[in-house]
């Protein structure tokens, strides 16, 4: 199955199937100088069907989670690229979840000010969500994403045979991605998941369908673009309190309750329960504000918010932060 992101300057295919990893040397250009970027979480043997395939790779597996989003890894790459001599006719290829895509991308954008970048993306989280869209970006402090540059890919390959190396916990983050966009933007696609659909590429594919659609109207958020934050105001606050305890997607779970119309709410919660996604969880109400109010998304004193009235439906709302203060008390516990 093949999407295409269609954008003025820098269109792309999106590739989805089964033993897209396998056919790299075929959909990619790699008949150069090569740095593949991966994890210690990732099944070496992914990179290393990337590297078999490329004329001249240089091979990185950094450290699993956030902490690799840093400063330090990312000179660390560039380095890496400067001494082995790459141009700007070379690549960097991403072979991995959010972080390895978010890490590689920022370095594929600002090495030489700008070479190719290929995204492999083998969670389920970053396949609907990351490997779409070019927003490239790395931690500051305790800051998610706030150095970056929007850099779009040349190509996208989602190999769905790497999920089945997927635990529990990583399938349902990335489906909490899923439902965010089903429930602003596919009422289809939400009752799809309230009746139990389980087949991995028709839920990837119309779930990209949508924030494609969204990034081509909108490729740096200035408007349409920011529905897909839906559940992450919140969201943002808690996973930065929680310090690891809670995958992104399960954060932006938690997130999107409070923004729901009750009768969204009384649907969303079974859903969620299905996928094992938190309902709420025990942390400092103030802490979580505190912050939400940090993230950059708070602009002027104010906070612009996605809340969905109704299945398939959103509206943008600008409001004091402490309006978010009560369901963040609810999902809190205190």
């Amino acid at each position: 199955m093949k999407l295409t992101v269609n954008l003025p300057q820098s269109a792309y295919d999106i590739h989805i199937g089964s033993g897209l990893l396998q056919k790299a040397g075929e959909l990619l250009n790699l008949n150069r100088k090569v740095l593949i970027v991966t994890d210690e979480g990732v099944p070496p043997e992914y990179a290393a069907q990337v590297a078999a395939a490329a004329k001249t790779p240089t091979l990185v597996t950094i450290p699993q989670g956030e902490g690799s989003k840093q400063l330090p890894t990312y000179e660390k790459l560039l380095l890496t690229m400067l001494e082995a001599g790459f141009g700007r006719g070379d690549c960097v290829v991403a072979v991995g979840g959010g972080v390895v895509g978010d890490l590689a991308g920022f370095v594929a954008a600002s090495f030489m000010r700008g070479v190719d970048f290929y995204n492999l993306p083998t969670t389920l989280l970053s396949q609907v969500d990351s490997s779409v869209g070019g927003k490239t970006a790395i931690n500051l402090g305790h800051i998610k994403n706030i150095v970056g540059a929007f850099w779009q890919p040349k190509k996208v390959l989602i190999d769905t045979d790497t999920l089945k190396t997927l635990p529990p916990r990583q399938i349902a983050s990335g489906m909490a991605e899923v439902i965010k966009m089903s429930l602003t933007s596919d009422a289809e696609l939400f009752s799809m998941m309230e009746a139990g659909e389980e087949d991995y590429a028709t839920l990837i594919a119309r779930a990209l369908q949508i924030k494609i659609s969204v990034v081509e109207q909108d490729e740096r958020e200035s408007g349409l673009r920011k529905i897909l934050n839906f559940g992450h105001t919140i969201g943002h606050g808690i996973e930065s309190v929680g310090d690891g305890d809670f995958y992104h997607g399960e954060c932006v779970a938690m997130g999107m309750l409070p923004m729901c119309g009750e009768s969204v709410r009384a649907r969303l919660l079974p859903v969620l329960t299905r996928w094992n996604l938190p309902t709420g969880c025990q942390m400092d109400a103030n802490a979580v504000y505190a912050a939400m109010l940090h993230d950059k998304k708070a602009q002027s004193g104010k906070v612009t918010v996605v809340k969905v009235p109704t299945p398939g439906s959103f509206t943008l709302e600008t409001v004091e932060p402490e309006t978010l203060l009560p369901g963040i008390k609810e999902l809190t516990g205190n």
